[in-house]
């Protein structure tokens, strides 16, 4: 049995039930390929279900809201992979009568299809004769065929791509192409893979040589950039001031509070006033610090600095979409997760009462009331 027919077997007998593997229509097949970029399985699964209930077809992605996707999306990140499908989806509706197209070539036209999503799903849902090359494949291709130049360079991706483009079965390329991923994800691990049960043992030339721990090669990444971000709670009676981010860049059509990075030498309590005037031109005044929280992203981090503010004069200006809300009607807006994170403390800060570090309550919010205005 050659070493494609056994990866084939091997799946067969191991595959994971997952549920996108359950349906064969190709709307779900893509929905479940672009949650899965950059995120894991088990945290895709509950999203992925949610959003099926919520938009089941094609058509009722298209015709929903952008603020409703990105809300179903919201704690999932990478907002950009909502967007683009949902602006796929009208396009869908729109060109071509609500139909995925099945040709590579077309559907690789559309917003956010690369080509691992391409390859992907017209391979799993249309019988297309394309390989997939993620990091899991990498990872397995670099350690059976003993290819060891850097994964994170184009060149190794495109020695990978022609090996698999040289035995993908003409007859089943979509099962090939989870088989392969999926022995990346159960067997083929970064560390400490589980060689004894892998069906290409015998033909894999890191396992016969003893470079499992140095393949497949990977450059080291540069530091990770950490920022201070000083954020204004713009309080207004028993409402806060949120605005939109813009859709185009990091976190785009999500809600947000006002506020920016600290500049150096700056503190966050300066820096929380000065980002204010910049960007709303109005003056405010701190009221209290309501929290410290660190959040990771992939390429840096931060530690956000959440003020409680009150305005001091002018009205907030903004070309954004913006709403004063109160805080029952968060869950209407998506947020980024880092902002869910001190949801808790301002829910308690609004109601009143606070706890403090020996785990006692003190009275926070009504002691100001008095000052802040009333909502309009």
């Amino acid at each position: 049995m050659d070493p494609a027919a056994r990866l084939l077997a091997w799946f067969a007998r191991h595959r994971r039930e997952l549920p996108w593997r359950r349906r064969h229509d190709l709307y779900a097949i893509w929905v479940s390929e672009v949650m899965l970029q950059q995120t894991r399985v088990d945290m895709v699964l509950p999203y992925f279900r949610d959003f099926l209930v919520r938009f089941p077809t094609l058509r009722r992605l298209a015709a929903a809201p952008l603020l409703d996707v990105l809300k179903a999306w919201e704690g999932l990140g990478y907002y950009s992979r909502a967007r683009n499908l949902w602006r796929a989806a009208r396009l869908i509706v729109e060109n071509f009568h609500g139909r995925i197209p099945r040709e590579y070539d077309r559907f690789r036209e559309l917003p956010g299809v690369g080509e691992y999503i391409a390859a992907a799903v017209m391979s799993i849902g249309c019988g297309a004769i394309v390989p997939v090359v993620d990091g899991n494949v990498l990872r397995v291709v670099c350690r059976w065929q003993g290819i060891g130049g850097d994964i994170r360079l184009a060149a190794t991706k495109k020695k990978v791509l022609s090996f698999l483009q040289g035995i993908i079965p003409e007859d089943s390329p979509g099962l090939f192409n989870e088989a392969v991923m999926e022995l990346g994800a159960l067997l083929c691990l970064p560390r400490n893979p589980r060689c004894e049960a892998c069906p290409l043992q015998r033909d894999c030339h890191a396992f016969l040589r003893g470079l499992i721990a140095s393949l497949p090669a990977r450059s080291r990444r540069k530091p990770v950039p950490e920022y201070r971000v000083a954020l204004a709670v713009i309080r207004r009676g028993d409402k806060v001031f949120i605005q939109q981010r813009p859709e185009n860049g990091h976190l785009g059509g999500l809600w947000e509070f006002p506020g920016g990075k600290c500049a150096a030498g700056e503190s966050p309590e300066l820096a929380v006033v000065r980002e204010c005037r910049e960007e709303l031109a109005v003056g405010v005044e701190v009221l209290a610090k309501l929290a410290e929280v660190p959040h990771a992203y992939t390429h840096f981090k931060i530690v956000l600095h959440v003020f409680v503010c009150r305005l001091r004069h002018g009205s907030p200006r903004t070309g954004q979409p913006h709403a004063w809300v109160k805080i029952s009607e968060f869950e209407r807006y998506p947020f980024p997760r880092a902002n869910h994170k001190f949801f808790p403390q301002l829910n308690e800060y609004m109601n009143g009462t606070r706890q403090t570090a020996d785990g006692r309550r003190r009275t926070v919010g009504k002691s100001t009331k008095s000052q802040v205005p009333n909502s309009k």
